[in-house]
């Protein structure tokens, strides 16, 4: 499953809509996918959103999908 990780990139700073990033990770459970942005990453993760029909293929066709590989 592709889950959409919504972060802040330091856990420093208090949280800003504007400074909000996503990245995409495939994962087994959104449990899963925090865990795995959480051990590469100093993110503070924010989100995490289940990608499937056409959510998911809505995200695809956007120029910034990328899976991220750790």
């Amino acid at each position: 499953m592709i889950y959409k990780v919504y972060y802040q990139e330091t856990k420093e700073r208090n949280p800003k809509r504007e400074q909000t990033h996503a990245i995409y990770v495939e994962a087994d459970s959104d449990v899963t996918a925090r865990q795995i942005v959480e051990d590469h990453t100093p993110y503070n993760i924010e989100y995490v959103q289940l990608l499937d029909g056409n959510h998911l293929a809505y995200e695809q066709e956007n120029a910034d999908f990328q899976l991220t590989e750790f």
